[in-house]
């Protein structure tokens, strides 16, 4: 089901909005935030220079630094009191980055999440239990509210407590998921404990994915405890920009479309800042063009990917962000070699006698760095030279895709930490 009209709007038109947008967002900015102002003035520009989409290059880059430096309210463009909801992240690397919303905000908000959730396969006739986290993370009432304003029934039942979790499935017939990826297979871990096959005796049929890196290895683990017949669907978004809602896939799995008409993405090489061309891989930057209260403008969003402009199979012309390939940031490099974790992941899940379970720890010898790699084994065995054959094409597979050596200790099953949240696969103890 498409929700609005915008999403189907030929180019041309949605360029119109998209640059009518952008003035009026940086003319606003220009004269109410202070920061942005200096920083447009530092690099020679006015918002009078703004006079066609393509001279969004012109515009200086907002990071989260600027958002930590500025804490909490010194990028708002709009008064105190006309916020009427504030979010924080965590802050767990230092001072949290705040985010504000208007009514009109969250009216906007709303309204493309339910867009994404209806990418995603979501209808009124669903029942959606959401076990992401309530609180200053913004995921859980983002979700929340998109998926209300289509008529779902919503089961707000956070993260924790997971044989609650699945009692609530059992007994409130839960056809829809909002969970981290890690998380979904956490339930369907706990379900297996409690003697409950998730296909079979649950009625979830969608999974709407979030808050992690979805690659086709997880998705694939994922149908394997939930069944073939689930419908997984990832989305996007992050506090910063609005929470989700910034893009979410649809039925044809080919990218997630991002909402152009609130949102310009451009992609990035990450050192030289040049725009790259469509179909080029690089960062993300995102820049909203309806916010009130924190209006970012080219947003760095550390986000690996690739952007798509065709016409998709499903209608919309809204242009689609591939899945992410990683996060800048989470960007290993080890002896000279970037590494990111979600190609350990890939080859971990490539193997049916690992579980999905993993942790990467960084180390550093003398002067070499050293990754060990703990996973989880899918079954118990004490056949030594079965432990041996699995270590050995564990680290043949690492060794081809990464071009380096690791470590390879396989646990027990269940002994890895498991998360309610966002996964944290690695450790660094490098800097120690």
């Amino acid at each position: 089901m498409i929700w609005s009209k915008e999403e189907t709007l030929p180019r041309e038109e949605l360029e119109a909005i998209q640059l009518e947008r952008l003035k009026e967002t940086v003319n606003r900015v220009y004269e109410k935030v202070a920061p942005y102002r200096k920083k447009m003035d530092d690099a020679g520009v006015k918002p009078s220079d703004i006079r066609s989409l393509s001279d969004l290059s012109k515009l200086p880059f907002v990071t989260k630094q600027d958002m930590r430096d500025n804490y909490p309210f010194g990028l708002f463009a709009v008064d105190r009191d006309d916020v009427v909801r504030i979010h924080a992240s965590s802050g767990t690397t230092g001072k949290p980055t705040v985010v504000g919303y208007t009514q009109g905000d969250m009216d906007t908000w709303t309204e493309c999440v339910s867009r994404i959730a209806c990418m995603g396969g979501a209808s009124s006739h669903d029942i959606a239990q959401i076990c992401f986290g309530y609180g200053m993370f913004t995921g859980a009432l983002g979700l929340h509210y998109g998926l209300e304003k289509i008529g779902a029934a919503i089961v707000p039942s956070s993260t924790g407590n997971s044989e609650k979790q699945i009692m609530y499935m059992q007994d409130f017939e839960t056809s829809l998921l909002v969970a981290t990826p890690s998380y979904a297979l956490r339930l369907a871990e706990v379900a297996n404990g409690m003697g409950i096959d998730p296909a079979k005796d649950l009625k979830v049929k969608i999974a709407l994915v979030g808050s992690e890196l979805l690659t086709d290895a997880m998705r694939e683990e994922m149908h394997k405890v939930w069944g073939n017949d689930i419908l997984i669907t990832s989305n996007y978004g992050m506090s910063e920009l609005m929470g989700p809602g910034v893009s979410g896939e649809c039925l044809e799995h080919c990218g997630m479309h991002i909402n152009e008409d609130y949102f310009i993405p451009e992609i990035i090489d990450p050192v030289t800042e040049e725009v790259l061309p469509a179909g080029e891989q690089g960062e993300l930057v995102i820049t909203c063009i309806k916010k009130e209260a924190l209006p970012l403008i080219r947003y760095r969003t550390k986000d690996i990917t690739r952007l798509f402009y065709e016409k998709c199979k499903c209608g919309r012309t809204l242009c689609r962000m591939e899945n992410l390939s990683g996060r800048s940031d989470d960007m290993m490099k080890i002896r000279g070699v970037n590494v990111f974790p979600s190609q350990i992941e890939e080859v971990i899940l490539s193997f049916d006698e690992l579980g999905p379970h993993y942790e990467i720890i960084l180390e550093r010898e003398g002067y070499l760095d050293k990754m060990t790699i703990k996973v989880e084994l899918a079954k118990s065995t004490d056949s030594f030279s079965e432990l041996e054959r699995i270590t050995k094409a564990v680290k043949a597979k690492l060794k081809t895709i990464l071009g380096l050596d690791a470590k390879v200790t396989l646990e027990s099953p269940n002994t890895l930490q498991r998360f309610e949240g966002k996964a944290k696969r690695v450790k660094d103890l490098r800097s120690k």
